[in-house]
């Protein structure tokens, strides 16, 4: 199993639309990085839903993962948010994967209090600089995360 940490902005999807939902596609990603993530993902793996470009930001809960990375058709609606227009049926660059609702922390995890977490020194989300809205997380780093967010 791995673990991973994915981005939304609560206006957009939050923790509590997934929980309403159950499962539901996570579209809409437009960079090559965090897209060749999404095809690293497996059925089962747990990703951190983390709040982002909010006030404050942090770390709202659990998800899991429930498919594989498929092509993702939100590229091709000229109505979606994320229509690409260089897309095609023939070339459909992005993914998207599946996920289920696993758990909402009693409060957010905030940007400030991971920053003072010890352990998370190598945390991708922490480096100055890095905006992917998907990234994987170490076990070790999984762990500090989801017990602080367990005791805050």
């Amino acid at each position: 199993m791995q673990y991973w940490l994915m981005k939304s902005e609560p206006e957009v999807f939050s923790i509590e639309d997934l929980a309403r939902l159950g499962t539901a596609p996570w579209d809409g990603v437009r960079n090559y990085q965090a897209r060749n993530l999404l095809q690293e993902m497996k059925p089962g793996d747990l990703f951190l839903f983390y709040h982002s470009s909010c006030t404050p930001p942090g770390i709202a809960g659990i998800g899991r993962i429930a498919s594989s990375a498929y092509p993702d058709r939100t590229a091709l609606d000229n109505a979606s948010p994320y229509h690409d227009p260089k897309a095609s049926e023939a070339r459909l660059p992005w993914k998207a994967v599946d996920v289920t609702y696993q758990e909402r922390f009693p409060r957010l995890l905030g940007l400030s209090s991971l920053r003072n977490l010890p352990g998370l020194e190598d945390l991708a989300l922490l480096r100055r600089g890095n905006r992917l809205s998907v990234m994987p997380v170490s076990p070790k780093e999984w762990e500090v995360m989801v017990l602080a967010a367990r005791e805050e």
